[in-house]
């Protein structure tokens, strides 16, 4: 499929567009993206301790922190999670089996300690429920988890998502899970499989997004499944393309997140 190029100030806040509209403001917005026109030079995943990219500790710095990642500014929850790794006193945290051996208190005060954790007592048992489950289930290293299931996607969202799904709260929800798995793929070594099993992750900013392009009416946004419906309206738009839908994730972030300002279209 060409690059064509769209006007995005004529895309309306409301009412669905048809396909063929929609697609060709994707690509506008895709090589928006690569040409560093939305912002994105740093994402909020790039404030990392610098770990290696093979380690155990890599692997659980991204994890454990992403499943705290839900409704609140990005950007400082990263910050944080690198200032509380840093500190001698608090980097345990990013270790399961360290994590599970401290009692609870003082796991909510080391997690309070950088506002790794900003709700007391729901982010710290979501943080000790993960630790338990790796160390229970995967020796305490969640790259055992992946490499069980041969670091295929689909198989790995199935058991996260469903055979285990108790055992990853957050983290095992359609928005964080999905963008999970994308963000190991960038940030960690793990050669995984499936990536056309991710779909869009569907926040805040990705939501806003898929209205403002039409994908979704207006009138759906209170929706009790907006999730839902906007990750099925892009596996179904993006069928075909060659596009994957998590693909398009960042792209669509970085437009709301802006303000949906075109930058010289």
């Amino acid at each position: 499929m060409t690059d064509k190029q769209f006007p995005l100030w004529l895309v309306p806040i409301r009412g669905k567009r048809n396909r063929e509209d929609i697609l060709a403001a994707v690509n506008t917005l895709r090589r928006l993206h690569r040409e560093g026109l939305l912002g994105g030079a740093v994402m909020p995943e790039d404030a990392r301790p610098g770990l290696p990219a093979d380690s155990a500790e890599n692997y659980h710095y991204f994890s454990l922190t992403m499943a705290l990642n839900y409704q609140r500014d990005s950007y400082v929850l990263w910050r944080n999670a690198t200032q509380a790794y840093n500190d001698p006193e608090t980097r345990y945290i990013f270790a399961p089996k360290q994590a599970v051996r401290v009692d609870e208190a003082y796991l909510r005060q080391s997690l309070m300690k950088y506002k790794v954790a900003i709700q007391p007592t729901k982010h710290t048992e979501i943080w000790q429920t993960i630790c338990r489950t790796l160390c229970s289930c995967f020796d305490g290293d969640i790259r055992n988890l992946f490499s069980q299931y041969d670091w295929h996607i689909p198989d790995i969202l199935k058991y996260v998502q469903s055979t285990n799904k108790r055992g990853f709260p957050y983290l095992s929800g359609p928005k964080i899970c999905n963008y999970w798995l994308y963000v190991m793929g960038q940030y960690t070594h793990g050669r995984f499989t499936g990536r056309d099993a991710l779909n869009v992750a569907p926040d805040t900013h990705v939501i806003q997004a898929s209205i403002r392009l039409g994908l979704i009416g207006e009138e759906k946004q209170g929706a009790a499944n907006i999730q839902e419906l906007v990750s099925k309206a892009w596996e179904e738009l993006l069928s075909g393309t060659g596009i994957l839908p998590i693909d398009i994730h960042t792209p669509l972030w970085l437009w709301s997140r802006g303000g949906f300002v075109p930058s010289d279209v």
